[in-house]
């Protein structure tokens, strides 16, 4: 740990998961350039959320140069801008949803292309078999910069935790950082692997609807926690490769 911000340990822990979040997007093809973001709650005893400095590559970001900002959208603290329709897609679910404290967004070519789709993600395999009847769907509303746009997204979300933004991409949100993240990484290989099979010319093994909603129940097991596991050995990557997320 490199920092040396006067944040409190919560913070500080939550500054250090959310950048080498974005680093680990970089690393597995979710960023794009300069856009999207993944957002978290500060901290328990603060009504404000985390967000990258606009303007910064995901591998720029860094522990201490991520921004504060309130429901609002106004910069409690750190320099440089916001793009706003961050704050837009991302407010709109710290202000709904407690029970979630990062919200992940991704313009990935896989999920793009999914987003395109009149039927959407197709559950083909196991790891997406999390996702069966548990993602919800938004219509693109064009560049989101409208805060009316707000309710519809926590509407259109519902109890869910995933989302496709129709035209647009994917979203994924999590009780933990490392929860949103696992969850987009098999979310946007789901979606590439349905790409795949489409263009296979193979007859596809579908699971039944029973089978399906049984995999999603043992995934719904509250002794499964998705990034539990993955979140740390992750992180180990990042610190042997060297990585300046903990800035």
């Amino acid at each position: 740990m490199k920092t040396n911000k006067n944040f409190d340990d919560e913070e500080l822990q939550n500054r250090l998961d959310l950048a080498a979040a974005y680093h680990l997007a970089d690393y597995y093809g979710f960023s794009d350039i300069i856009w999207n973001h993944i957002t978290c709650k500060t901290s328990s005893n603060k009504n404000t959320f985390l967000i990258n400095r606009f303007g910064l590559r995901y591998d720029e970001i860094t522990a201490s140069n991520l921004l504060e900002i309130d429901l609002e959208g106004n910069i409690i603290s750190g320099e440089g801008d916001i793009n706003f329709t961050g704050f837009v897609i991302h407010g709109a679910i710290h202000q709904t949803r407690e029970d979630l404290n990062c919200v992940m967004h991704s313009h990935s070519r896989s999920g793009l292309a999914i987003s395109c789709l009149k039927n959407g993600l197709e559950i083909l395999i196991q790891d997406s078999a999390m996702f069966h009847n548990r993602i919800s769907y938004h219509d693109w509303e064009g560049m989101s910069t409208n805060t009316e746009e707000c309710d519809s997204i926590a509407r259109d979300l519902g109890n869910n935790n995933t989302m496709i933004l129709r035209n647009h991409g994917l979203l994924t949100a999590g009780k933990s950082i490392g929860e949103a993240f696992m969850s987009m990484y098999y979310l946007d290989r789901a979606c590439k692997l349905q790409i795949d099979l489409s263009n296979s010319n193979q007859d596809i093994i579908k699971p039944s609807e029973n089978l399906l909603e049984f995999a999603a129940g043992q995934y719904d097991d509250p002794n499964y926690q998705l990034g539990k596991h993955e979140w740390p050995a992750l992180k180990r990557m990042l610190d042997k490769n060297n990585s300046i997320y903990d800035q």
